[in-house]
């Protein structure tokens, strides 16, 4: 994890926080202690109202009218008692960000009467239901959470169903949310407590943090982001392309993934031959009968696979594959992997356990089944956001491709279920939210989150995780605040974490800027300003 530590001579650099920040406090709150209590909110300035009146809006088969009493505006638009009637609001975002979207209407029906609410073409809330009221002449909201992009947006409210009475729609009142670039907020105050010297070894952490600073690097071109990364990875990688590991764990090869993002970036080939160290070592590398590669060689860990290691190998091997030609084996190789995982971890209820033994002589492991306990979040979190990215990279025709759209599916409607609806962020063991111990975690929230909002975005999800999404985006920013020196910290992420029962989950320490969060939320950050 990285420590608190004294900041060092990149401190310069956090000066540059503040003005990523367009609209910062009069006063930051102190910085966050490694704490179990809430952090103060991110969000630093009040989001900017406007109201949008629907009889100015486009209607299609509704009706403009004025015969009600307490509507605002010249009128109103009755949907009348069909489905299919739309109003269709233009309206404008500053900037993209996080935004509400606050609708005002009329339902006497004799039941709730749903609306699908679209936005620029893409459908972010289904059949949401609008509340019946006391009558025609009473009016009530309803708010939902979306992404706006700057410029111009369509906000599209159709009648869903057909009702017993006339659905009358006042307005739309959007709220959009300040302009605050958190990602760079984040990589700024990273580098000014670390240099690439001491943020710390070879490992799947600081891949992970790195991966997201790099995903940052691509939005702003800020040469700093990727000359930092190149500098950590140098420290391993020698001036033939020798790497000095041995690869006997699936968590040693997350970091390649940085092997072959440099490659593409510099063209210098002794990253492609330290990538090439990762895929040849897979040749000999340990599996499980069925094929699952082992999460390590050592005796403790022989014969198991976890959740974990599903992105500790897959994206890495999958990109690998892309740019070296080799993605003929890789395409299989990680739908392969990702299917036997799933066959393994996936219960019924759509949650992946932590870990199986196929051995079943670990001490956590189920004498009959093999399985851990537990569904620990990260785990989950961990295999969501490695199956988005081979379902991006590859083939619509690969063969076992279409399956893991299901178990994505069935894995995103376990996660909508178990989130927390108070915070919108999720459980450390995600079943047991209503245990008075147990406590929300930050990386696996942003982690969910992200794969939510991708998933939705790419066609795998139902367009309404977006808003599930949406809501676990702004429980993550309820983690981050800023210190007095002027930098971020994002707080209650659960360190480094074995195979273990409940006790041992709930117990582990909640750290405030461990790498596993900050990657995390890198990831979920640059999805959520562009998805």
């Amino acid at each position: 994890m990285l420590h608190s530590t004294p900041l060092h001579a990149h401190r310069g650099r956090a000066l540059l926080v503040a003005a990523a920040l367009l609209a910062p406090a009069a006063t930051a709150p102190a910085a966050h202690a490694i704490t179990s209590s809430p952090a103060t909110p991110a969000t630093t300035a009040a989001p900017v109202t406007t109201a949008y009146e629907a009889e100015t809006a486009t209607v299609h088969g509704g009706a403009i009218a004025s015969d009600r009493a307490g509507y605002t505006g010249s009128g109103f638009v009755d949907y009348g008692v069909a489905a299919g009637g739309y109003v269709q609001f233009s309206v404008t975002a500053a900037h993209t960000s996080l935004s509400t979207l606050t609708l005002r209407f009329a339902d006497p029906a004799a039941a709730d009467r749903p609306v699908d609410v679209s936005v620029n073409g893409n459908l972010v809330y289904r059949a949401l239901p609008l509340t019946r009221t006391a009558g025609a002449n009473t009016w009530q909201s309803t708010t939902i959470t979306t992404m706006l992009k700057a410029g111009g947006d369509t906000v599209r409210v159709t009648a869903a169903a057909a009702g017993s009475a006339s659905l009358d729609l006042d307005s739309l009142t959007v709220a959009v949310g300040a302009a605050n670039d958190w990602s760079v907020a984040m990589v700024e105050s990273t580098m000014a407590r670390f240099t690439p010297n001491t943020i710390g070894g070879w490992s799947y952490p600081v891949g992970l943090y790195l991966y997201g600073q790099y995903l940052v690097y691509q939005r702003t071109h800020d040469p700093a982001y990727l000359s930092f990364i190149k500098s950590w990875v140098d420290r391993f990688v020698s001036s033939s392309g020798k790497i000095n590991q041995s690869f006997n764990n699936l968590d040693s090869m997350e970091a390649g993934r940085l092997l072959v993002i440099l490659y593409k970036e510099t063209g210098d080939a002794r990253y492609k031959t330290a990538a090439a160290a990762i895929r040849n070592r897979l040749t000999t590398y340990p599996r499980t009968s069925d094929g699952g590669f082992w999460h390590a060689t050592s005796s403790s860990r022989a014969h198991q696979l976890w959740g974990d290691g599903t992105f500790m190998l897959n994206p890495f091997l999958v990109e690998y594959g892309n740019e070296f030609n080799d993605a003929t084996y890789a395409d299989a190789e990680t739908v392969k992997q990702l299917t036997v995982y799933a066959a393994h971890l996936q219960q019924p209820n759509g949650l992946l356990k932590h870990a199986y033994d196929e051995s079943k002589k670990a001490s956590w492991a189920d004498p009959g089944t093999g399985l851990a306990p537990e569904y620990w979040c990260r785990a989950d979190g961990w295999y969501a956001m490695a199956i988005n990215t081979v379902l991006d990279d590859t083939p619509a025709g690969q063969p076992g491709r279409a399956k893991l759209v299901g178990v994505l599916q069935n894995l995103a409607a376990a996660i909508e279920h178990y989130q927390d609806p108070k915070t919108g962020r999720w459980f450390q063991v995600i079943d047991k939210g209503s245990r008075s111990d147990d406590w929300t975690e930050t990386s696996c929230s942003s982690m969910f989150t992200y794969a939510l909002a991708h998933g939705a975005q790419k066609g795998y999800l139902d367009a309404h995780y977006a808003t599930v999404a949406a809501k676990g985006y702004q429980g993550v920013l309820a983690r981050l605040s800023l210190g007095s020196d002027g930098l971020t910290s994002l707080a209650q992420i659960s360190i480094g974490t074995n195979v273990g029962d409940y006790a041992y989950y709930i117990g582990r320490t909640q750290a405030t800027n461990d790498p596993h969060g900050l990657g995390a939320f890198l990831i979920m950050n640059e999805q959520l300003r562009t998805g």
